[in-house]
Order: C-alpha cells, then sequence, then structure tokens
C-alpha cells in the first residue's frame, strides 16, 4: 500500500493562487485529505478533477468580481506573489496583518 505523505505544504494565514482559475485567497483551514461531498468531486470536469489522498484547503477567495468561500486541492495551489490583500469581508475577523505573503493569525479571546 502507497503511503500517503498528509504535511500540508501551504499553511493557515497564506495567501495562494489558483492554477489554472483565476482567484486567489487566503488559508483559513486545512483537510489532510479530501473532506467534501462525492457530489462537489464529480461536478469538477474530469480532465482537471484532482485526486482525494492530499491536502484541500478551504480560502476566503475572490476573483475580479466577487469574494466567496472556495475548497480547493493542493495540487491546484500556487504561492501568491504579489503582495496584495485579499478582500474578502472574513479577513479582517480572523486574521491579523499582511507580512510577506502570509496573515497573522488572530489569537482567540474567551468571552
Amino acid at each position: 500500500m502507497p503511503t500517503i505523505n498528509r504535511n500540508a505544504k501551504f499553511r493557515i494565514g497564506q495567501v495562494v493562487r489558483h492554477r489554472v482559475y483565476p482567484f486567489r485567497g487566503v488559508i483559513f483551514d486545512v483537510d489532510p485529505t479530501f473532506n467534501n461531498t462525492e457530489e462537489w468531486w464529480q461536478s469538477i470536469p474530469a480532465e482537471v478533477r484532482p485526486r482525494k489522498d492530499q491536502p484541500f484547503y478551504h480560502l476566503y477567495a475572490e476573483n475580479e468580481q466577487t469574494t466567496y468561500v472556495a475548497y480547493v486541492s493542493e495540487q491546484n495551489l500556487l504561492p501568491d506573489e504579489t503582495g496584495k490583500p485579499v478582500r474578502h469581508p472574513d479577513v479582517r475577523q480572523v486574521f491579523g496583518a499582511l507580512k510577506d505573503g502570509c496573515y497573522e493569525v488572530k489569537t482567540q479571546r474567551a468571552n
């Protein structure tokens, strides 16, 4: 049985871009392997459908038109090197300053 490498290449707070589609975002969660519905996975065109045995990332994402939440495989992400902030409205609630392509994660305070 092959060994599966579940060490994530990217980290929470890092700004990334999609390898194929024109969007970018900041990572706010990581799944060690695929953790979405089979229907979602099957909806991806077969020629670009990612493997399930790799980390998947939850992103506060943006394209030229809008902001949204995306779920993206590691094989389809690249570091974003623009240095520009991500304009998704939830970024400011979860993260602090942007430095060297990565947002600082705000510490959670108990109420």
